[in-house]
């Protein structure tokens, strides 16, 4: 897989947390198409319209944050996986939340991979550049 075609939607509402995301996948060269959506409805709105015939195309992964505005990750997980267009997506949560209920849902939903968001910067930047590699170069897509 060519790293200039791959496409990542990050769904996050913390300034924060976008900026040490982005920060993590440029140092891997692998921001090359980030798409970053603050709430739930932009990321189902943004979605639906590029997974669809003759839309410009699925993004190859989804860091999906729980505790949006508007719509939260439940939801949009739940939306993403019931989809015929977006279900092959691999989507992984990116959370805060170290609750059991919210990782127990996240699966019985169809969550490819559950992790909580460490406190630390470079702890963070290191398992974001983990998930980066391995979602973005080394996993073999559905499509």
């Amino acid at each position: 897989m060519n790293v200039e075609t791959v496409s990542i939607v990050l769904v996050e509402d913390n300034p924060s947390d976008v900026e040490l995301t982005l920060h993590a996948l440029k140092k891997h060269a692998l921001a090359n198409r980030v798409k970053v959506l603050n709430d739930g409805e932009e990321a189902i709105s943004y979605l639906f319209s590029e997974c669809v015939p003759g839309g410009t195309a699925c993004p190859h992964l989804v860091l999906l944050d729980l505790k949006l505005p508007k719509v939260d990750g439940l939801e949009v997980l739940q939306r993403i996986r019931s989809n015929e267009h977006t279900k092959l997506i691999p989507v992984v949560v990116l959370t805060s939340s170290a609750e059991d209920r919210d990782r127990v849902e996240s699966y019985k939903l169809g969550v490819n991979s559950y992790i909580v968001k460490p406190v630390e910067f470079d702890d963070f930047a290191k398992v974001v550049s983990v998930i980066g590699f391995y979602w973005v170069l080394v996993n073999k897509p559905a499509f």
